[in-house]
């Protein structure tokens, strides 16, 4: 006989639209979402790991090709998973793109197809273009800020025109199409967006401010490329995008379960996650940590350049005709990476789940003081020759130890960032947002209230940076839709306040920087030509 439950239980209502669907391709995996329009409501989600290529050390590649069609089958997988619960595909209104921001892609304009692997935005194989760039400077000054004023950004291996520059002149088939006109180049979005909407049979050419602000070619003022910073790279007009908003009409999907939908939006992963944080007022700031760590502080319309090591960057343009909003960026380039060289390379964790029991199985870290500086450091220091060092180790140090120091390490370095943008906006934050992968760690993010003094407010979602995406598409779509109206009807954030003193704080920030004067300077190439020798010759 049945149970009265299974009796009188209803079955699930089916799913209702209108949905929006988001694209977000990152950099160990590519996933799509379906949201709830204008909320952020999860209806479903399919999401796929990315493989990346590692020909020499330094270097990070991935297949193009390998991109789209991770891209293709997750939105194909969500599909059906929204069909499964009662939805319908063609209540999806429209779909965003958000993308890891920087990794640069070259293809033919003929074939459709790529003409090398897509360099990846931590690739470190640039560092000698750099410095060749840097001695074509003025007055031998060698000035890495030499670009700042018309693009906001210092000369770093870190950005597209830099990737660009090391293909023109190191792979023949991309400079042979480069003087043809047959190059073109695009992020990971502007890649994506042309497949999608047809490839080489009509597929559109399109990227949008926040991921051109990313690429030292577009002018940060009048949002356009600069014929001079082309001049500086040597690289063609011819091979670049058009420059968009970050919230309109881009193209239609021409094959496939979307096919006749629209793309409404795009944004680099960093910025799509200011949006869907809703820091869209000026003196907002969150932090993302995933593979590495990025915290962006809103600006307002305002550009404001750094004088403290950040980054001036377009925070988002939510329209062709809006008023665009800028930011300060400070960029972390190992963060949850660093578990990954524990587990990897060390073994001293199996898999990240891990982490929180161990660390919380000490009071504190023993003095051990890790600066996870694999590639050199980002923000502020922008040190390419700085490598990783672990400082205070005795015979007490256990595992556990080093991996909680691990946990404080991406701390202090979101904390080095947050000083440098109190210096450049005077302002002091009273609050962090924050998201992505490493924040479901209660430890983590209690350290990190810990060393930076302030408040931290987890996000009610891990997906901020597809909600983001999405929220722009809606607005493209859809005028009336306020931005900054409430997303979620489960009530306020989950805050983290400070619980030890600014005495200990401080203390342990000062042993912190004691650490990272260690780790600079490390590659030889640093040294004076005397020392050079003498290491050579040794």
């Amino acid at each position: 006989m049945d149970s009265p439950t299974s009796e009188t239980t209803p079955p699930p209502a089916p799913v209702t639209g209108p949905f929006v669907g988001a694209i977000d391709e990152g950099t160990t995996s590519a996933r799509f979402i379906i949201f709830r329009a204008g909320t952020d409501e999860i209806v479903c989600y399919h999401q796929i790991e990315v493989e990346s290529i590692f020909q020499k050390e330094g270097w990070c590649e991935q297949d193009p090709m390998a991109i789209v069609n991770t891209v293709n089958e997750c939105i194909a997988g969500a599909c059906m998973k929204l069909v499964a619960v009662g939805g319908k595909v063609e209540d999806i209104i429209t779909i965003g793109i958000t993308n890891q921001r920087e990794s640069t892609v070259v293809w033919d304009r003929i074939s459709g197809q790529p003409l090398v692997n897509a360099i990846i935005w931590l690739d470190n194989r640039t560092t000698s273009t750099v410095e060749e760039l840097l001695e074509t400077i003025p007055n031998n000054a060698r000035n890495i800020n030499y670009l700042r004023p018309l693009c906001g950004l210092p000369l770093s291996p870190y950005f597209s025109g830099v990737k660009l520059r090391w293909l023109r002149d190191n792979v023949p088939v991309v400079s042979q199409a480069m003087e043809k006109g047959t190059a073109m180049f695009g992020t990971i979005d502007t890649w994506l967006m042309y497949n999608l909407t047809g490839g080489k049979e009509g597929g559109v050419h399109k990227t949008d401010v926040t991921n051109a602000s990313r690429t030292m070619l577009m002018n940060i003022e009048t949002l356009q490329w600069d014929p001079n910073l082309l001049k500086f790279f040597g690289l063609p007009k011819s091979i670049l995008p058009e420059i968009c908003s970050s919230a309109e009409f881009y193209g239609n999907i021409a094959q496939g379960v979307l096919k006749g939908i629209s793309i409404s939006s795009d944004l680099g992963d960093q910025q799509a996650a200011l949006v869907g944080q809703q820091c869209l007022s000026k003196g907002q700031a969150k932090a993302t940590y995933g593979t590495g760590c990025f915290l962006l502080y809103n600006t307002g319309p305002s550009i404001v350049h750094s004088q403290h090591g950040l980054l001036t960057t377009v925070g988002y343009q939510l329209g062709r005709k809006a008023t665009p909003f800028y930011a300060l960026e400070g960029s972390v380039s190992i963060a949850g990476a660093a578990f990954n060289w524990l587990r990897d390379n060390m073994n001293i964790i199996q898999n990240s789940g891990q982490i929180e029991a161990m660390a919380s199985t000490v009071d504190n870290s023993l003095d051990v003081y890790f600066v996870p500086a694999f590639n050199g450091l980002y923000a502020p220091y922008w040190n390419q020759d700085a490598r990783g060092v672990i400082c205070g180790l005795s015979e007490e140090t256990t595992s556990e130890h080093i991996v909680r120091a691990t946990l404080e390490a991406v701390c202090f370095q979101v904390r080095d960032i947050l000083d440098s943008m109190h210096k450049d906006c005077k302002i002091p934050l009273a609050k962090l947002m924050v998201d992505g992968g490493m924040t479901v760690n209660n430890l983590f993010l209690q350290l990190q209230s810990d060393l930076v003094g302030i408040q931290v407010l987890r996000a009610k979602i891990a997906e901020t940076t597809a909600l983001g995406a999405a929220m722009a598409a809606y607005k493209a779509v859809e005028g009336r839709y306020s931005m900054e109206a409430p997303l979620s009807k489960s009530g306020p954030r989950e805050a983290i306040k400070p619980s030890i003193n600014s005495t200990e704080r401080n203390l342990r920030y000062q042993k912190w920087k004691m650490a990272i004067e260690r780790s600079l300077n490390w590659e030889t190439s640093s040294l004076p030509q005397g020392e050079r020798e003498a290491f050579d010759g040794a």
